[in-house]
């Protein structure tokens, strides 16, 4: 945890462009933005992967699935958006502290993440 980069920036030791906080969450926008709106909604408490979650995080996991749709508008989201959660190596994970993408904005649809196989 204490090498954690996000942990640092909840903790102020590295700089984000932060987009909300309370006590329990804090969400920022990503450095590298795969589309013109692109932040992260994490927990304060670290939680490495969404493997790790158990029944006492059931409340954080809901405020962030709450909060989700409400800034994502607030970011110009106003015709839809995605959320992604990595989790782990096979999954695309890079940031070992629990994160969801949000991510959208533009007009034009987002591209199709995994393609039909037919």
């Amino acid at each position: 945890m204490e090498n954690c980069i996000f942990c640092k920036i909840i903790k102020g030791e590295i700089p984000s462009k932060k987009v909300y906080e309370d006590a329990d969450v804090f969400a920022f926008h990503d450095i590298h933005p795969a589309a013109p709106v692109h932040f992260m909604l994490i927990p304060k408490l670290h939680i490495a992967s969404l493997v790790e979650v158990e029944e006492k995080h059931r409340d954080l996991l809901g405020k962030i699935m709450l909060l989700a749709p409400r800034l994502a508008k607030e970011q110009g989201c106003t015709d839809g958006f995605r959320t992604i959660i990595n989790t782990g190596r096979i999954g695309g994970q890079e940031v070992y502290h629990l994160h969801t993408h949000i991510i959208g904005g533009g007009s034009e649809k987002l591209p199709v993440m995994i393609p039909n196989p037919s």
